[in-house]
């Protein structure tokens, strides 16, 4: 009973998990979101176990397990542009794709659930920029340049509005160099 109370957590993020992968690969008959949402919630579960049991990695586990898989495996071996320009040319066209679950789940549902830790724990971009030597923000740059995120996702919408209106085939060959040079440009 002890081990139910103490693993309560990551046992329900597991659970959740599980059960979203059953049921888009019964409705949708792919078993990709069966792998998918198996793989993400398995490594979910690893890192709050290693969180509770305060090993000094967890979040690292997390970040690589799930950074990894969603940057090259779906990003450049599946081609799924996972950024937000992908996210709006997706939704445009009415595909139910990667990014619209990549933002409904780590977006939307995550913060939701778990707060602004979620996509720290979780993200590629993250895991990239902890790479990087320097940790903190200068605080009074930061407050100037607070502004550049509404712009951003403006332009990010300008560009899914463009994107959309090319073909099929354009948009794919686009879509995946805005992904590589975002991911770059991060």
């Amino acid at each position: 009973m002890n081990f139910l109370k103490k693993y309560r957590l990551p046992l329900g993020l597991l659970a959740l998990f599980e059960a979203v992968a059953v049921i888009l690969w019964l409705s949708l008959d792919n078993p990709f979101y069966l792998f998918n949402f198996s793989y993400i919630g398995g490594f979910l579960c690893l890192g709050c176990v290693l969180m509770i049991r305060q090993h000094k990695h967890n979040r690292a586990v997390i970040q690589w397990g799930v950074g990894l898989y969603m940057l090259l495996f779906l990003g450049l071996f599946c081609g799924e542009n996972m950024q937000i320009e992908g996210f709006w040319v997706y939704l445009f066209s009415g595909i139910f794709s990667g990014a619209a679950i990549h933002y409904l789940v780590a977006k939307i549902g995550g913060p939701l659930l778990f707060g602004r830790g979620w996509c720290g724990y979780a993200c590629w971009t993250a895991m990239v920029l902890d790479l990087l030597p320097f940790k903190r923000p200068q605080e009074p740059r930061r407050k100037r340049l607070e502004w550049m995120r509404f712009l951003l996702f403006a332009l990010s919408l300008a560009f899914g509005v463009l994107v959309f209106r090319m073909t099929p085939e354009e948009r794919e060959g686009v879509l995946m160099t805005a992904f590589l040079l975002g991911n770059l440009f991060y």
